[in-house]
């Protein structure tokens, strides 16, 4: 299938055909429903999402679908698009020009975590990695109206996550490995929270050790005072990683 893309887009299409493996793997799917999509370079602002019906064990390269903003097919595909996806990815893809990838779970801890009126707490250092950064959203019901597009953006603002009030969490990034790696931290600190919640009272860090923390996993490099190290290599480090795990485990993700 390579012949029928761009070098640039079939990269593009393997990296997401990856995370949606690296999801399976981690048994963070809900059956055929959640989405991940993935903008195409170019002014039309089309993206890639899953081919509704297929366990994301399932998707490949060439089977992700092509949409544009409103929804429609811009390539052949036998394949649907799940409606609610559409109805939040292209909300976010049209507002946020650094949000070219968006993924959407509904995990048990997530989901867990998105019933608490507190919603995400400072309790690990992993959650840390959103202090302050966490937009919330109030749940509407299924997302299949579109006047939810506007308080969506609005909700998000310019945060790298979402949590959706009884619903799931969202994570969005300047590529598929920064997605993902939100993600994966974003659940394994709500798991946490879970777990810590059942035992002794909560003890939480000062405001000003949150922060410092915070910008120590965001803007690795800033600000680095004498004696202190940084680690700006980390994502790359990890993504390629979990590449090698998909190699081994799932190669067929590229085709």
């Amino acid at each position: 299938m390579t012949h029928a893309y761009s070098p640039q887009e079939w990269q593009l299409r393997q990296e997401l055909a990856a995370c949606y493996r690296l999801i399976a793997h981690y048994k963070m799917t809900d059956l055929i429903s959640t989405h991940i999509s993935l903008r195409i370079p170019g002014p039309d602002h089309h993206f890639l999402i899953n081919p509704y019906g297929l366990f994301f064990e399932e998707i490949t390269a060439s089977n992700l679908v092509k949409i544009d903003l409103d929804g429609n097919k811009v390539e052949a595909s036998h394949y649907p698009v799940n409606p609610a996806g559409f109805v939040i990815h292209s909300a976010i893809h049209r507002a946020r020009e650094d949000a070219q990838c968006v993924l959407h779970t509904h995990t048990r801890a997530g989901c867990a975590v998105a019933a608490q009126e507190a919603g995400l707490l400072p309790v690990n250092q992993i959650s840390l990695e959103f202090y302050g950064r966490v937009g919330y959203h109030e749940y509407e019901g299924i997302a299949l109206d579109f006047s939810e597009q506007e308080r969506l953006v609005e909700d998000l603002g310019g945060n790298s996550v979402m949590i959706l009030r009884n619903h799931g969490l969202l994570t969005v990034g300047d590529s598929v490995k920064q997605a993902f790696l939100r993600m994966y931290y974003l659940e394994k600190a709500c798991e946490i929270q879970i777990a810590a919640q059942a035992g002794d009272a909560l003890r939480y860090p000062p405001d000003e050790v949150c922060r410092r923390t915070e910008k120590q996993f965001n803007e690795p490099g800033q600000d680095v005072a004498e004696g202190e190290l940084s680690d700006p290599d980390a994502v790359n480090f990890a993504w390629a990683a979990l590449l090698r795990l998909l190699d081994r485990v799932a190669p067929d993700y590229k085709n």
